[in-house]
């Protein structure tokens, strides 16, 4: 039976197993209760008298078992702290948020709590901490006094002129983050994730997760909290070295043999490992998509191919339709093609392009791809569109396609049209 001190304990530091979903028993469990509560329901003669009393018990400050993990093994106690089902870093302790540094060169934590003058933490074995007293939503860094960097291991986050800002549980709508999250065969990554003010009524998973929030990302990257609807949870997915593998779902040829073909593995890990950990952390909205850019966009579609009736929406902008069939010796089946086998779906479809050219099929393997001067994957999706509009689309309704003329093939002309698809998202 658990003691009530257990439970205080447990219920204050949150699942620190990140397997363990069931809820801890509060102390009315009928299993901690015990023979509090007579046979026949009603309560013995000392309850009435007891019922105004409280019990003398104090709660524990989880501060004491947070400190024996850092000080048995720093990296694994700030990773499980950081890890879904728990509040993440700073840690809330009794009088306050619980600030950790691994850097022995930053010293100090500084924010608004002291005006950003600086407070020495305390030196532990192989870390300095500190107990701050911040306001929820508060902001801080580490400083050795000159520079000031964020908290590498931050939940909540946000970007500013000086760059990345560390945050404390913001209730507006917020940046935040999971380190190191892999599944079978992949390399870990780091989810990031747009956590709207209220509640979220829709759930978009997106590729190339490190290009969607920072404004330093390539090409000034997405930008998406400032296009981001009301209501909609967007969650980022780093990509990795194997890119080319994972966002594609057979293989082709750029001129050095064969590459990618591991788009099922990649599927796979963002149906159960992430959605998963949204759904443990935050539980998943409803209403749920995906989609990314250029091979981000296949795997979007191939992820809802392989899922049918998982995702309401599914997006794709200058998506690389023509994979499988880009090198003239190689012909894998596209997602044209498989889409075109498939017969129509209840996936919402979204798709868009900038580029121009004449669209022509001149070695006949049905992909309308061989003009040299064509760009941004035009083609290939207005191939696409007319397929999907011959199953049975129809415009406007459960299928939408843009073409910016002649845009071209990078982040910062996603950024600029990006509200299309998510407007759409936002609709349904």
């Amino acid at each position: 039976m658990r003691t009530i001190a257990t439970i205080l304990l447990v219920m204050l530091m949150g699942c620190g197993d990140d397997d363990a979903t069931e809820p801890v028993p509060g102390p009315t469990d009928p299993s901690d209760v015990g023979d509090a509560i007579a046979p026949d329901g009603d309560q013995p003669d000392s309850a009435a008298a007891d019922a105004d009393e409280t019990p003398d018990v104090q709660p524990v400050d989880p501060l004491i078992d947070l400190l024996a993990a850092l000080r048995a093994d720093p990296e694994a106690a700030m990773a499980a702290q950081a890890g879904p089902g728990v509040h993440g870093w700073p840690a809330p302790v009794r009088d306050g948020y619980l600030v950790v540094s691994l850097d022995d060169k930053l010293t100090q934590v500084g924010g608004e709590f002291d005006d950003w003058t600086g407070t020495a933490m305390t030196p532990d074995g192989g870390f300095h901490w500190l107990v701050v007293p911040m306001d929820v939503g508060g902001r801080y860094k580490f400083t050795d006094g000159t520079k000031w960097e964020a908290d590498p291991w931050s939940r909540a986050y946000e970007y500013d002129e000086f760059g990345l800002m560390s945050r404390v549980a913001p209730v507006e709508g917020h940046l935040e983050r999971f380190f190191k999250v892999s599944g079978p065969g992949l390399e870990p990554r780091t989810l990031r994730i747009w956590v709207p003010e209220g509640d979220a009524t829709h759930v978009l998973y997106l590729q190339d997760g490190q290009n969607l929030f920072d404004p330093t990302a390539i090409w000034g990257g997405w930008k998406l909290t400032e296009t981001a609807p009301k209501a909609m949870m967007l969650v980022g997915i780093d990509n990795s070295v194997m890119r080319f593998a994972e966002y594609t779902h057979v293989t082709d040829d750029l001129g050095g043999g064969p590459v990618g073909g591991e788009g099922d593995t990649y599927a796979a890990f963002v149906q159960t490992i992430v959605r998963g950990l949204i759904a443990k952390h935050y539980g998943e909205p409803g209403k749920v998509g995906v989609m990314g850019s250029s091979l981000g966009g296949l795997i979007s579609f191939h992820i809802a191919y392989l899922y049918p009736g998982e995702y309401l929406f599914a997006g794709s902008l200058s998506g690389t339709m023509g994979w499988g069939s880009i090198h003239p010796s190689v012909h894998n089946e596209t997602m044209i093609e498989r889409y075109a086998a498939a017969d129509k779906r209840s996936t919402a479809l979204y798709l868009d392009s900038g580029g121009s050219g004449t669209c022509v099929d001149s070695d006949d393997d049905g992909i309308e791809d061989d003009d040299p001067t064509a760009a941004d994957n035009y083609c290939v999706n207005i191939q696409l569109q007319n397929t999907l509009l011959g199953l049975g689309y129809e415009s406007e309704t459960d299928l939408w396609h843009w073409w910016e003329q002649d845009a071209p093939h990078n982040e910062a002309a996603w950024a600029a049209r990006v509200w299309r698809p998510l407007e759409v998202f936002a609709g349904l």
